[in-house]
């Protein structure tokens, strides 16, 4: 499994900004490794993330995204206390889910 994602939500007035660095490798499924196969391609394809168990952001990726990708969006009327989900599922199956308390 992978390691675990790095979340930091803060609230600010009405809202909370969350920022989310995973780890994955995520591989396009173009490149070639030193004996000249393709590596195959291994990617996040879903993440979503909930607010006190509602949901709140739902994004579909795919091989174009970076290694070790770095997400961040706002939630309104979020608050200090609150508990913030973020889950990934990758293109073999993998799933990931980490969680963060507001600060």
């Amino acid at each position: 499994m992978a390691d675990p994602m790095r979340i930091r939500a803060q609230a600010a007035g009405d809202k909370a900004t969350v920022r989310v660095l995973m780890s994955h490798e995520m591989e396009t499924g173009q490149r070639r490794d030193s004996a000249g196969k393709a590596i195959p391609a291994w990617f996040i394809q879903e993440v979503t993330a909930t607010h006190n168990g509602r949901p709140v952001f739902s994004a579909q990726w795919g091989p174009a995204v970076s290694k070790n990708p770095f997400l961040q969006f706002n939630i309104k009327g979020a608050k200090a206390g609150d508990k913030v989900t973020v889950t990934w599922t990758d293109n073999k199956g993998d799933k990931r889910t980490d969680e963060a308390t507001v600060s």
